[in-house]
C-alpha cells in the first residue's frame, strides 16, 4: 500500500506517464491534476470517458440537475462480476435493511460492502472534487493494488454535491489568480467575495439540509440514497487553511442510540488513515470539534440510517492552488487532494476487509429498530387540528421522503409526554390523529426527528442542540413510553369547495394561506382581510381572515369565483362559502376594522455585510414556497436606490451601516414615516437599539464577579458556553390580536440560536408581541449565565413609525427553512400594515 502511494505521488508530479489503457485525469484534462481546478463540465467529461472505457466496471448515472441546471451525477464502481448483477446487489441491499432477506451469514458473504463517497458539498472546498477524480482513476487503473478491493465492494461515488457552489468559485478564483499562485494569504485570490461558493444557487447549506429537505440538490439525493441505502458514508471537506487533517472517529457528544459497532468502526477507520498518513509524515487531528449529533449533516444522517457516517476535514478554506499558513508552509491544491484521495481509499480498503461485519451489523441494526424500537419513546402521537391542517401535510410529506411509516389513531387513551407542557399527561387519541411508532425499519430516524428533549453527554456541539419536529411545524404532540395503537392508513381531507355568489373566506393559519393570497393578488383579485374574529353562517373565523368579495373585483365579471375555485384547487386550499357582508358576531365586511390587503412592493438587501446564508432563506422562501416576487438590491449600490419604489423592505441577519446610528438612519426613517415597512431578522434587530427608537436590549449578570472565582486557562474555551444557547426551543406567549399573530393559537415555538433579547417596549414605544415564557427552554442546550436573561425577554414587535412600521424578530424565524412554524410571522409582517 505504501509503495502504491509513492507512485501516485511520482506519477502525479511527473505529468507524464504511462499511457495506460485509461487515462488518469492529468493525462485527459491536459494539465497536472492540482495546478488548476476543474470546473464542472470537465469532471464530468472525464466520468463520461471514465464510463465508457470502463463500462465492465463503471455505471454512471445523472440522478438530478441544481437550480441552475447542472447535472448531479453517480457513479457505481465495482468488479465485473458485481457490476454485472448491481441492481440485484441494490435490492438485496433494500430487502436487508427492511428484514426481507434473513439468510444470514452465507447471503451476506455473498454481497460487497457498499461505500459511498461524497465530494464537495461546499463549493470552494475544492480539493475534493479533485480527488475524486483520482479516487475514481486509483481504483480503476492497470495494475492498481486497489483492484482486490472492489470483489467486496461496491464503490459509490458522488464527485460534486454543490456544482452550482463550486462552479462560483472556480469561475471566480480563475478571473484572480495571475500566471502564478500567489501564496501570500492578503492576495486577492484568498478573499472571496460574496456570497461565496461554499452554498448553492439560494446561498443555503447543503450539508445542514439531509434531514430537512429544503433544497432540490438534497431532494434527488435523498432519493437516490434511500434507494441504496449503503453501509458506509463520508463526507469531505475542508477546514481552515491552518488546520492540518480531521478523519475519524468523531467528536462527543454521540447522539444516544448510535451503536457500540458504528462507535468501533469509526476507530477502526481512524487507526487506518493514521497509518498511512504516519508514513508520509502528514499531521491529523481525531475525536475533536466534528460531533454526531444533528441529524442533518453528512455523518450523521447516514449514521441514523445504519451507516458507517463520517466526516472528513482537508486544512484548505481559502487556500487557492497555494497559501502559506501559520507554520510557514505553502499548502498546494495538489496536497490537499492527495490528502482525500488516501482517505477515501483507505475508507474502501477497510470496508472490504470488513465486509461481512458491516453487512451483518447493518442488518441488525434494522432489525433491532423494527423489533425493539431505539431510544426511550415507543410512539410519538400528532394530534389533529383543522387549523393545523398544512402544517401537518407538510410534515408527512417529509417523513414520507424519508421512508418512515406512519398511520391514524384508534379512539383511545395514552399517557405521554406533553410536548407544550413538558410534563407527563394522559390524554384522548382519535382517529384523525397521526401515530409514529418508533419500533420500524427506520425507529433511529424516527427517534431523533421526534424526541423532545435531545440528551447531551458534552454541551460543545458543532451545531444545535434542539429541533424536534413537533416544535418545528408547530403542532401538538406527545410522546409516550408504551406502544400506542395503529388504526388505518392517513389519507388527506379533499374538500369540496361550494359556490357562492357573495364570496369566500380564506382562513390564514399556514404559509400556504399565504401562498394562495400572494397568488391571487399577483392576478390582480382584490382582497380584504378581518382584523378581529368573527362569526357568521354557522362558523368561527380567526384573526386575518381573508375575504375574496364581488366588491372591488367587478372586472372579473362571473369568471372571479370560478378562478379562484380552480386555484384553490389546484393548491389544495380550503375556502369557506359566504352568502352576506352581514356577520353575527364581530365587524360586518363594510367595517373599518375589515381592512384592504394589497400586494406589497417587496426589496431585500444583500451582499458585502449581510449574511448570505441568511439572504438565501428569505430569497427561497419568496421563490420556492411563497411564489412572490422580490428584488434583491445591492449593499454598496443602497444609497442611491430609490425606496419609493418599494413597500417593504428586507433586513436579513448580517451588519448594515445606516443601522449604526440615527444620522445615518435618516433617510430610511423617512421612508418608513411615509408608509414603508421595515422587516429585520435575527441579530440584525440589535442594531434597533442604537436608533432612539425605544428598543433596549437585555444585560446579563455577569456571574464571575458575582462569585469571583477565575477561569483556569485550559477551561476557557468551555467557560464560554455558559453565556451562549447551541440551538434552544422556547415557547413564546403572542398577543393574539396583534396582525404579526395572527394565525397562531396565542403562542409559538420559537429557535433561539443567539443571546438576542430585548426588554418589554414602552406603551408609547410600540407593542410587545411575543415574549418567551418565564420557565426556561423546552429543549436544547442554554449556559446558566445566559438561561436568566432569556426568561420572559421580548423576542417579537413592532415599532410604529409615522405611517409605516418596523417589524423585528429576535430570532431567525426563517431558519434554514426547515423551521416551518416561523413562516407565518414573515408572512404577517410581509402582507398586514398594523395601523
Amino acid at each position: 500500500m505504501k509503495r502504491y502511494f509513492l507512485f501516485l505521488v511520482l506519477l502525479q508530479l511527473l505529468f507524464v506517464g504511462v499511457h495506460a489503457q485509461l487515462k488518469s485525469p492529468s493525462d485527459f484534462l491536459g494539465y497536472p491534476l492540482g495546478s488548476r481546478h476543474t470546473p464542472h463540465h470537465l469532471v464530468q467529461r472525464y466520468m463520461e470517458y471514465v464510463a465508457t472505457k470502463k463500462s465492465d466496471q463503471v455505471e454512471l448515472r445523472e440522478y438530478g440537475r441544481t437550480q441552475e441546471g447542472r447535472p448531479l451525477l453517480f457513479l457505481a464502481i465495482s468488479s465485473a462480476n458485481n457490476l454485472n448483477r448491481l441492481e440485484d446487489i441494490r435490492k438485496a441491499n433494500l430487502a436487508i435493511a427492511n428484514g426481507f432477506l434473513t439468510g444470514g451469514a452465507a447471503q451476506f458473504k455473498a454481497l460487497p460492502a457498499i461505500v459511498w463517497l461524497s465530494y464537495n458539498v461546499h463549493g470552494n472546498e475544492a480539493s475534493s472534487t479533485e480527488a475524486a477524480m483520482l479516487t475514481i482513476y486509483e481504483l480503476l487503473r492497470e495494475g492498481s493494488d486497489c483492484a482486490a478491493w472492489l470483489n467486496n465492494t461496491v464503490v459509490l461515488i458522488d464527485p460534486c454535491l454543490n456544482p452550482d457552489g463550486r462552479d462560483r468559485y472556480v469561475n471566480w478564483y480563475q478571473s484572480v489568480v495571475g500566471k502564478k499562485f500567489n501564496p501570500n494569504p492578503l492576495s486577492r485570490e484568498h478573499q472571496e467575495p460574496w456570497p461565496g461558493g461554499r452554498s448553492n444557487h439560494y446561498y443555503f447549506d447543503l450539508n445542514r439540509d439531509w434531514a430537512w429537505l429544503t433544497q432540490l440538490e438534497s431532494q434527488q439525493r435523498i432519493k437516490l440514497y434511500r434507494s441504496w441505502m449503503p453501509h458506509v458514508h463520508v463526507d469531505l471537506h475542508e477546514q481552515g487553511y491552518n488546520e492540518p487533517y480531521y478523519f475519524a472517529p468523531a467528536a462527543e457528544p454521540y447522539h444516544e442510540i448510535i451503536t457500540p459497532w458504528q462507535r468501533k468502526f469509526q476507530q477502526d477507520i481512524g487507526a487506518n488513515h493514521a497509518r498511512y498518513f504516519d508514513q508520509n509524515g502528514w499531521l491529523y487531528f481525531t475525536r475533536e470539534r466534528f460531533d454526531l449529533l444533528y441529524p442533518s449533516y453528512g455523518d450523521t444522517y447516514p449514521v441514523y440510517n445504519g451507516s458507517i457516517g463520517m466526516t472528513y476535514e482537508q486544512g484548505g478554506i481559502r487556500a487557492g492552488l497555494g497559501i502559506v499558513n501559520e507554520d510557514g508552509d505553502t499548502l498546494t491544491l495538489y496536497a490537499r487532494l492527495i490528502h482525500h484521495v488516501t482517505t477515501s481509499l483507505s475508507t474502501i480498503e477497510v470496508s472490504a476487509r470488513q465486509q461481512q461485519k458491516l453487512i451483518q451489523e447493518f442488518a441488525a441494526f434494522f432489525e433491532n429498530a423494527r423489533n425493539k424500537g431505539m431510544g426511550s419513546f415507543k410512539s410519538f402521537v400528532i394530534k389533529a387540528d383543522t387549523r393545523r391542517e398544512a402544517y401537518l401535510q407538510k410534515l408527512l410529506t417529509l417523513l414520507d421522503a424519508h421512508g418512515i411509516e406512519y398511520k391514524t389513531g384508534t379512539n383511545t387513551s395514552a399517557k405521554g409526554y406533553n410536548y407544550a407542557t413538558t410534563k407527563e399527561e394522559v390524554f384522548s387519541i382519535s382517529s384523525s390523529d397521526i401515530v409514529i411508532n418508533a419500533a420500524q425499519t427506520n425507529g433511529a430516524l424516527v427517534q431523533v426527528l421526534f424526541e423532545p428533549r435531545t440528551q447531551l453527554v458534552d454541551s460543545a456541539t458543532y451545531d444545535i442542540t434542539a429541533w424536534s419536529l413537533p416544535y418545528a411545524y408547530g403542532l401538538q404532540a406527545y410522546a409516550t413510553k408504551e406502544k400506542v395503537a395503529q388504526g388505518a392508513s392517513w389519507k388527506p381531507t379533499t374538500a369540496t369547495i361550494s359556490s357562492t355568489t357573495y364570496g369566500y373566506a380564506l382562513p390564514w393559519n399556514s404559509p400556504a394561506a399565504a401562498t394562495f393570497a400572494a397568488r391571487l393578488l399577483q392576478a390582480g383579485v382584490k382582497l380584504r382581510y378581518a382584523e378581529d374574529s368573527f362569526f357568521t353562517e354557522g362558523k368561527k373565523f380567526d384573526p386575518g381572515t381573508i375575504l375574496i368579495l364581488k366588491t372591488s373585483n367587478e372586472s372579473w365579471g362571473n369568471q372571479l369565483f370560478d378562478k379562484v375555485v380552480t386555484w384553490a384547487n389546484e393548491q389544495a386550499v380550503n375556502l369557506v362559502p359566504l352568502s352576506s357582508g352581514l356577520v353575527q358576531q364581530g365587524a360586518d365586511f363594510g367595517s373599518d376594522k375589515v381592512h384592504p390587503l394589497s400586494a406589497p412592493r417587496v426589496a431585500l438587501l444583500s451582499g458585502e455585510g449581510t449574511y448570505s446564508l441568511s439572504v438565501g432563506e428569505v430569497w427561497h422562501f419568496f421563490e420556492q414556497q411563497l411564489n412572490y416576487p422580490i428584488t434583491l438590491l445591492n449593499v454598496n449600490s443602497f444609497s442611491s436606490a430609490d425606496l419609493a419604489a418599494f413597500d417593504v423592505l428586507v433586513l436579513a441577519e448580517g451588519r448594515y451601516r445606516f443601522l449604526e446610528n440615527k444620522d445615518s438612519f435618516e433617510g430610511v426613517q423617512k421612508w418608513i414615516q411615509g408608509g414603508g415597512r421595515l422587516i429585520l431578522l435575527g441579530e440584525t434587530t440589535r442594531q434597533l437599539t442604537k436608533l432612539d427608537l425605544g428598543l433596549v436590549l437585555r444585560k446579563e449578570e455577569d456571574a464571575a464577579e458575582k462569585n469571583g472565582s477565575p477561569v483556569l486557562f485550559k477551561n476557557r474555551e468551555r467557560d464560554q458556553l455558559s453565556a451562549i444557547t447551541t440551538g434552544s426551543i422556547w415557547r413564546v406567549s403572542l398577543d393574539a390580536s396583534h396582525p404579526l399573530a395572527f394565525g397562531y393559537p396565542g403562542f409559538y415555538y420559537s429557535l433561539k440560536t443567539d443571546a438576542t433579547i430585548f426588554e418589554s417596549l414602552k406603551e408609547d414605544k410600540g407593542w410587545n408581541v411575543g415574549q418567551t415564557q418565564q420557565e426556561g427552554p423546552l429543549a436544547g442546550f442554554v449556559g446558566s449565565r445566559l438561561q436568566p436573561k432569556l426568561n420572559g425577554g421580548l423576542v417579537i414587535g413592532q415599532l410604529p413609525v409615522g405611517r409605516g412600521n418596523i417589524s423585528f424578530f429576535a430570532d431567525n424565524i426563517l431558519f434554514r427553512n426547515f423551521w416551518e412554524n416561523g413562516k407565518l410571522l414573515f408572512c404577517n409582517a410581509l402582507f398586514f400594515n398594523a395601523r
